[in-house]
């Protein structure tokens, strides 16, 4: 399984880290070793200081497919997630600034939080107006909504799979809107998607 994320697919959270706006899709993996266990805890890693929550729309594939066509994209999934792409974002300010990759920064040991429920995409009337939000202790703290992205789920599959073999099972994080922040230990991280719950878990 590969996990596929997208960076700066919001012009509000572009703007929020002071980044420019890019051309084509920020692509970049997080291998299967960073998604967080189910029932488990997020446990801030020793090397960071500033660990951010991003939350997440994910597509998961489910069918192998390369230089897929736009127009043909919807057909390599069916079911709509809820993620975190979590942040080490003082060592990844340091890496940008040295030119290296971020890597180290966005797919250490449980950096990816991949929701248990799925949702088919079937039961939304229109893809490109999904609400989804993120509450940190009760409070919500994001809120974005698939309209708002510069490059949609159709188009990015197309574009991803220029690049790169999509599997069946490999997930898709298609960027997150404004309103990141960091995490404390004994938080209580919550995801929706509409007004139904996706997942729920605990910062040790």
């Amino acid at each position: 399984m590969k996990i596929i994320c997208i960076g700066r697919n919001y012009t509000e959270h572009i703007a929020e880290l002071e980044n420019e706006k890019p051309e084509d899709p920020v692509v970049f993996l997080k291998p299967d070793t960073s998604v967080l266990l189910k029932k488990q805890p997020f446990f801030i890693p020793s090397f960071s200081e500033d660990v951010h929550y991003e939350v997440e729309l994910l597509v998961r594939i489910n069918r192998v497919g390369k230089h897929i066509q736009q127009k043909f994209s919807h057909k390599y999934y069916e079911e709509i997630g809820l993620g975190i792409d979590f942040t080490a974002r003082d060592l990844q300010k340091k890496l940008k600034e040295k030119g290296l990759p971020w890597e180290k920064a966005k797919s250490f040991d449980g950096a990816a939080v991949i929701g248990e429920k799925w949702l088919k995409k079937e039961n939304f009337q229109d893809l490109q107006n999904i609400n989804f939000s993120l509450n940190k202790n009760q409070e919500q703290v994001q809120q974005g909504n698939t309209s708002h992205m510069l490059w949609k789920i159709d188009e990015l599959i197309a574009y991803i799979s220029t690049y790169f073999t999509l599997k069946i099972g490999d997930v898709i994080f298609t960027g997150t809107p404004a309103g990141v922040g960091k995490v404390n230990v004994n938080d209580e991280l919550t995801g929706f998607i509409e007004d139904q719950q996706i997942f729920s878990i605990q910062v040790k």
